[in-house]
């Protein structure tokens, strides 16, 4: 009974959310609420959220004073030369801005953290989204996936909690998967190639200083590519071919939606009163030094953006007024995040609390045929799919993969070959609503969460595939 209403409340909740029915923050209270009382709980409903709470509160602490302290670094203009490096290689092309918002991705998520990389890139990446009228769902889709391959770095998480989990070397699990994780990394390249070739069919093609004109010239770009400069209010005109909206587009994609009276977004101002360039090399040793120590593990993360922010305040903005002022303009995004992560943990507390996670775990492993024995490190690569999906990393290496690892034992399987295929389905769990950071993602790029999520999800299942597809081709699993 607990497995069927475990995979009941996972299947409630995504469709509510991706038919638009709830809000995300609704949706992972009210469910897993009303599903506890269902399965008898209800008395212990508190308990559960306590727990829930009290497990994610580090990571809500986390991205609280990781965006304020990117924020700041942003509004100091420390990624400036980053933005005007991708703006060089992207030249207002749809196609190299997705590709380039895949390799910025990418570059980022060295640091292992993928709350860092969302807010990056991001803010490189969404003046050109927003300027061309491109699809918002397309930045956030390539992005999480490209992330989501790049978080399998021993740093990263999950490759630390298999070995961990199997008492294994984290560099024997990672280093043979580096040829498959490549082949993954390429395809999601190449799908960055393919989404921009439909961004650049949809909505024609603009020199960088046509899409970038200043406010009171329209640019209209035309069915064959040609431009007409007129006035009027706005950057972006509609393309004569690209009217319509592409596949799994969400709200404020059409072209010049930002321009027409949108959000009013504009850019990054060069010349904006923030910047403090003569503490550039400052705030960049500051980062520097930060994720080194975080890679590190010399404090715990909290610890470290806590300190790092209110470090590059106090440097940067001396005066307790203006300090004030760069707090109050990420309150948005410090709210809207750790409100999602507070409201994940009623989800994931009620999940795990009623046993339904192990309850679904259990039945999932059972219901392998005999015959899959010998086969277990590729089944155990197909199940990190969904399971990575709707369970935390945590609940599936601590509580999945060992489970796992003594079934293929017990047919000749390498724990190693089991840990290696477990870290396939990353692709995927970065999308995953149970992971904080996508909040990250999806608050900054104002995307709402069930578009991402039906954008997104075919994509990073396939990016997944691949990956695997590979490790078994190299024979690595």
């Amino acid at each position: 009974m607990l497995t069927v209403l475990g995979f009941a409340m996972i299947a409630a909740f995504l469709v509510l959310i991706m038919t638009k029915k709830m809000s995300p923050i609704a949706a992972l209270v009210l469910i897993p609420a009303l599903f506890c009382v269902a399965v008898g709980e209800g008395a212990r409903l508190g308990d559960y959220v306590i727990d829930g709470v009290g497990n994610l509160a580090p990571t809500a602490a986390m991205l609280m004073f990781a965006i304020v302290y990117f924020g700041v670094m942003i509004d100091v203009g420390l990624f400036d030369p980053i933005v005007r490096g991708i703006l060089r290689f992207c030249k207002a092309d749809p196609v190299r801005i997705v590709v380039g918002t895949a390799v910025l991705a990418a570059i980022v998520s060295l640091d292992g953290d993928g709350s860092t990389t969302f807010m990056i890139t991001v803010s490189a990446m969404y003046p050109l989204y927003k300027r061309l009228g491109m699809s918002l769902v397309v930045m956030t889709g390539v992005a999480a996936t490209a992330n989501g391959v790049m978080n399998t770095l021993p740093w990263g998480g999950p490759t630390a909690r298999a070995a961990t989990a199997l008492k294994l070397d984290a560099a024997d699990i990672f280093v043979p998967m580096i040829p498959a994780l490549g082949v993954g990394l390429l395809f999601v390249f190449a799908l960055a190639y393919v989404l921009g070739r439909r961004e650049r069919k949809r909505i024609g093609y603009l020199t960088l200083d046509e899409a970038l004109v200043p406010e009171g010239d329209t640019v209209l770009v035309t069915a064959g590519g040609g431009t007409a400069r007129g006035g009027g209010k706005g950057a972006v005109g509609r393309t004569a071919a690209g009217s319509g909206a592409g596949e799994g587009e969400g709200k404020g994609t059409e072209a010049g939606a930002g321009a027409e009276g949108g959000d009013g977004f504009q850019g990054l101002d060069p010349d904006r009163p923030t910047l403090r360039p003569r503490l550039y090399w400052f705030n960049a040793g500051l980062t520097v030094a930060l994720l080194t120590a975080m890679i590190l593990e010399l404090l715990p993360i909290p610890v470290l953006f806590l300190l790092g922010a209110a470090l590059a305040l106090t440097v940067n903005y001396p005066d307790m007024a203006e300090q004030k002022a760069r707090i109050a303009a990420h309150a948005d995004n410090v709210l809207n995040v750790s409100g999602m992560v507070f409201a994940a943990a009623v989800f994931t507390g009620v999940l795990t609390g009623t046993g339904m996670v192990k309850h679904m775990a259990d039945w999932l492993v059972g219901a392998i045929p005999e015959g899959m024995g010998p086969h277990m490190g590729l089944v155990t690569g197909v199940l990190s799919l969904p399971l990575t999906y709707f369970m935390s990393n945590d609940g599936f290496y601590f509580g999945v993969l060992p489970v796992l690892a003594e079934a293929g034992a017990a047919h000749g399987v390498s724990p190693l070959e089991i840990a290696r295929a477990s870290i396939v389905g990353q692709a995927l769990h970065m999308s995953s609503p149970l992971v904080p950071a996508v909040y990250v993602l999806v608050g900054m790029a104002k995307v709402e969460f069930g578009d991402h999520t039906r954008f997104t999800v075919k994509w990073a299942a396939l990016t997944s595939l691949v990956v695997l597809a590979a490790a078994v081709l190299f024979g690595i699993v």
